[in-house]
């Protein structure tokens, strides 16, 4: 196990009911907030009711900021930082999933900084000041209701990047599993493989040789996620299935599972951003294509860990750890298929004739996350190759 430092300040509460407290929770830190969410969802379902109720009980006012879209882009954080400079807000209030909220840490970032917000995306700068953010999940998936990082993708350049910073961490996360109830049947599934392959990233890239605690978790949140998905495809209102869905999204990537497993790159993450970044496809579906793909790539380097992962989550056990590692990964892209979710390129519609601009774009990213010794072009041509037999 390597050395570590965990941190991480947010505050959850987690329960049926527990919407109705955030301007409680936020008044001892804001008075004048942005509610950012996506589109009209939360009106329909009544979410949105729920929550300008308990801001205004809170004395808390409040200036709208709708329409981010599930692929946020660097526009509308641009817009969003001027309308919170010019309504002198003090805080920011994010209901929705991990586009809303990536969006809200990006204009946190962005209000007390001169130069172009993109600076932090590109490594230009760091957030030394942001007001806090305080979140109503309504999405299990990506995990940015407890963690500093978020993505954005700028249009203009097709580069779908991250940024983070200490002080992008939500001050407290209200999780109701009640509020997941009407999400769409396949956005529930895209959440799903998006927190395991989260999990799967430093469980399979981990510099770390002895890792029993950080294995076991990673195992047992998996399979926990993929019976809380059977539970939600069987019936979309089960309140124990979305409530262990969207608890192990959040410890999928709130900094506790790679703890003591030593650096690891995202190269499913790092080829997957370039796929939703051209096609804005959802992330989730787009992890599902490429996750197995670079899973068969790279277990020819070494069986071992694909082989633990075959035998721990799905109950593969056979000597020939080569053997098993294709069954697991068989196994995973199966159950991939069991949930709706697309696992080839040419499920969403994506040319083959392409390859080469997804490789180049993806490559811009592996040089920003220290992995383009690695992953040179030809290799992630092959991964994609890889995903379109």
């Amino acid at each position: 196990m390597k050395s570590f430092e965990f941190y991480n300040p947010t505050k959850i509460v987690f329960g049926e009911g527990k919407t109705s407290e955030i301007g409680a929770f936020t008044a001892p830190m804001a008075k004048k907030v942005m509610l950012i969410y996506g589109k009209q969802s939360i009106k329909k379902n009544g979410i949105y009711d729920k929550v300008v109720k308990s801001l205004e009980e809170a004395g808390i006012s409040f200036v709208e900021c709708s329409g981010v879209k599930s692929n946020p882009v660097l526009s509308f954080v641009k817009k969003g930082i001027q309308l919170f400079r010019n309504e002198n807000l003090d805080g920011i209030v994010a209901v929705g999933g991990g586009s809303v909220i990536d969006t809200a840490k990006a204009i946190a970032a962005g209000v007390y900084y001169e130069g172009d917000v993109w600076d932090f995306f590109l490594n230009k700068a760091k957030v030394e000041k942001a007001p806090p953010i305080t979140v109503v999940l309504t999405l299990a998936a990506t995990g940015s209701e407890m963690n500093s990082g978020g993505v954005i993708t700028n249009e203009s350049t097709l580069q779908k990047y991250n940024l983070h910073g200490e002080l992008l961490f939500p001050k407290v996360s209200i999780l109701d599993p009640v509020n997941t109830y009407t999400v769409p049947l396949n956005y529930s599934m895209y959440g799903a493989v998006d927190a395991i392959i989260h999990l799967l990233e430093t469980y399979f890239n981990g510099r770390a040789e002895y890792t029993p605690i950080q294995d076991s978790l990673v195992e047992g949140l998996v399979k926990n996620i993929m019976e809380a998905a059977a539970g939600i495809i069987r019936k979309s209102d089960d309140y124990n299935s979305r409530a262990v869905m969207m608890w192990a999204a959040s410890l999928a990537l709130n900094g506790l599972t790679p703890s003591g497993a030593g650096a690891a790159g995202f190269p499913m993450h790092m080829i997957e951003h370039a796929l939703s970044a051209i096609y804005d496809i959802p992330h989730g579906a787009g992890l599902s294509i490429v996750a197995p793909a670079w899973m068969r790539y790279a277990a020819e380097k070494d069986y071992s860990k694909f082989a633990q992962f075959a035998d721990k989550v799905f109950g593969i056990k056979n000597a020939d750890e080569a053997l098993a590692a294709s069954q697991g990964i068989k196994a995973l892209e199966d159950w991939f298929r069991s949930i709706y979710v697309p696992v080839r390129l040419q499920d969403v519609n994506i040319p083959l004739d392409d390859i080469p601009k997804i490789a180049e774009n993806a490559r811009g990213l592996a040089r920003r996350w220290g992995m383009k010794g690695e992953y040179k072009r030809e290799i992630i041509e092959n991964i994609l190759r890889i995903a379109a037999a």
